[in-house]
């Protein structure tokens, strides 16, 4: 993980959510809820008895069901699906979207194959009605992101993202200023222009399971809100078979809700955790720009 920086003129963030100007507050948000029984397993073991404050649905996972048969309230946002990067499991659209459809007649496995193919009135459709599905099956869904990244780092799959943070109201995680660099837009400015709120900075991990670099970094945080994602699942022989990153999600789940863990990390350096849901309020409670 590296962190993303990116500063604001005005009140900081954290300043309007209600803390002193150099708080250092954390949200831990769980990907994949809905990808696995393992992951709704670990993920609201997390949420309820861990240091998670966040989680994202992928509402087009054959297990999304049944995580929303398992909501409890939690702070759950959507984690909108445009690729299924693994080999032997797979899950598609949930609307009529043949541009978004490999040879498999799932999603495609690369976010490079998305950008080349997919339609773009198709993911606009298909990422809307994956928002809609969340709510009707009782979420109240807190923000959106974005599973790989695919949304955000293309000029005119983000203004996707965007529409749809600014349509439902949903902050939206995006990285920092290195990333806009990087690509070459400022996706940043272009959502602070239409009130659309998102952490100060982003802990990127490369690949899942993500301890070593978290517990390095938890010192170093810097004043403001950051995002840090895990992948938190159960040890289990479905998890085993399907996924060939298991070990990296069975560890995020430890670390997660192990006292000796993230929570012990945070406490001893004075980090506070909130989840995306205060940020909703924050920006559901402002003036529209």
């Amino acid at each position: 993980m590296t962190p993303h920086d990116d500063t604001a003129a005005g009140p900081s963030l954290a300043e309007q959510l209600g803390y002193a100007g150099d708080a250092r507050l954390l949200i831990v948000n769980c990907d994949d809820l809905g990808s696995s029984h393992a992951a709704n397993i670990g993920v609201y073991d997390a949420l309820r008895h861990g240091a998670a404050t966040s989680a994202t649905l992928m509402v087009p996972c054959p297990w999304a069901r049944g995580a929303a048969s398992e909501y409890r309230g939690e702070d759950v946002g959507v984690h909108l699906t445009l690729n299924a990067e693994w080999d032997l499991y797979r899950w598609g659209p949930i609307t009529q979207a043949p541009s978004l459809l490999d040879g498999d007649g799932g999603f495609p496995r690369t976010v490079g194959d998305v950008w080349e193919h997919a339609d773009l009135d198709e993911v606009r459709r298909e990422c809307r009605a994956q928002v809609e599905r969340a709510i009707y099956w009782g979420f109240d869904v807190s923000h959106l992101d974005s599973h790989m990244g695919t949304l955000q780092l293309r000029p005119e799959f983000f203004d996707v993202y965007l529409d749809l943070a600014d349509e439902f109201r949903l902050p939206l995680r995006l990285s920092g200023a290195s990333t806009e660099r990087a690509v070459g837009f400022p996706f940043r400015a272009l959502a602070a222009e239409r009130g659309v709120v998102s952490p100060d900075h982003l802990l990127y991990a490369p690949a899942v399971g993500s301890r070593s670099v978290v517990e390095q970094l938890i010192s170093l945080l810097e004043p403001g809100v950051t995002e840090a994602y895990f992948h938190p699942a159960a040890d289990t022989p479905e998890l085993r078979a399907m996924s060939p990153d298991w070990k990296g999600r069975v560890d995020d789940h430890r670390f997660l809700i192990n006292p000796d863990g993230l929570r012990a990390a945070v406490e001893r350096h004075g980090v506070v955790l909130v989840g995306y849901r205060e940020l909703r309020e924050l920006m559901r409670g402002a003036a529209r720009p």
